[in-house]
């Protein structure tokens, strides 16, 4: 994400200018500099990076567990904030940063890329139509291997799959229904000798609404994972359906492309209308979603809002709503699992 992040500030030259990459290790940033011809300076260190180089916007890439200290100290030192979702890795922190955000003036947009996907965008739309109750089915697996599966194990240090993943489709769930969260109940396996006891690399969550709807979200990383059915995206109401078809990115091999995780490629529509035969009204219809940016594209869109909201003073109160929601969600799910229980939000 950092990657792209940064190929998105530095391909939008009118608009904002590196000033500094961060990263920890040296091999990473050295060859994300040389992408940009070695240009930019180069910090190892978080904390000198943001008093030496005094930034207007710091964009947070980080494993979750430092999101809302980073944060916080780039909002303290007079920047605005683009922070890779979840916005914490637990409500009384993001709501302490978002708190921050507001207090200070600050912008404050958290990373969830499907909202300025167009596709995800019309299929939301398409679920608004459907009547109440919505049923939403949805999933992210990934079979994960070589050094996407060192990434997977590096993030079950602080975060389970469902939370990690599930946040970015909670708010999807949330948007969808406009109804409020009611109770949550999950799941979860511990599928590796290579991961530690306690963490599981498997998940799955259910959610009920206040308006009677319901939604269940699962997600696995590592080799052992199915790429069977690893890409559901499937919304039913009583007026009919609306499904994600994506053939190609649900071929063989390719959960574990991130570029896949993102990709629609075609939106299928069924009405549930009868006639006096029995018969369907309508023909099911797919609906044309031409406009299917890559991931880097879609990373850009999302330093677009964040660019809009500070030149135009934007109102993010509603954004900062969903990131709180769908991480309180993702967050009962994993205490749902390790307690046995429900939880009642």
């Amino acid at each position: 994400m950092g990657t792209s992040h940064a190929r998105a500030y530095h391909q939008m030259a009118d608009d904002f200018e590196i000033v500094g990459l961060v990263a920890r290790g040296a091999a990473s940033r050295r060859k994300l500099n040389a992408e940009f011809g070695g240009r930019y300076a180069e910090f190892p260190d978080y904390a000198d990076a943001l008093a030496r180089t005094k930034p207007d916007v710091v964009c947070i890439s980080t494993y979750s567990e430092t999101h809302a200290a980073y944060a916080a100290a780039a909002l303290e030192a007079g920047a605005h904030v683009f922070l890779e979702k979840p916005v914490a890795d637990n409500i009384a922190d993001g709501e302490r940063v978002i708190a921050l955000a507001q207090r200070l003036g600050r912008k404050l947009v958290v990373g969830y890329i499907l909202q300025v996907h167009p596709s995800w965008k019309k299929f939301t739309e398409l679920a608004r139509t459907l009547g109440k109750p919505l049923v939403m089915r949805m999933n992210l697996n990934q079979q994960s291997f070589g050094a996407n599966w060192e990434t997977h194990k590096n993030l079950l240090r602080s975060t389970s799959p469902v939370v990690d993943c599930g946040v970015h489709y909670v708010d999807v769930m949330c948007r969808m229904t406009g109804s409020r969260p009611v109770t949550v109940s999950g799941i979860g396996a511990r599928l590796s000798d290579e991961i530690t006891p306690g963490q599981v690399n498997y998940g799955q969550l259910q959610v009920t609404f206040a308006d009677g709807s319901v939604g269940w979200y699962e997600a696995g990383w590592g080799p052992m994972m199915s790429e069977t059915a690893f890409f559901v995206k499937d919304v039913i109401g009583p007026k009919g359906c609306v499904s994600i078809i994506a053939r190609t990115a649900a071929g063989t091999g390719k959960s574990s492309d991130v570029n896949s995780h993102t990709k629609t490629e075609s939106l299928l529509v069924h009405r549930a209308d009868l006639d006096a035969a029995g018969r369907f009204v309508h023909r099911d219809e797919w609906v044309d979603v031409s406009d299917e940016p890559g991931h880097d594209e879609l990373c850009r869109r999302e330093q677009q809002v964040l660019l809009d909201a500070i030149r135009n003073d934007g109102d993010l109160s509603e954004h900062h709503r969903g990131a709180i929601d769908s991480l309180r969600i993702v967050l009962a799910a994993d205490r749902s699992f390790r307690e046995g229980q429900t939880v009642r939000l």
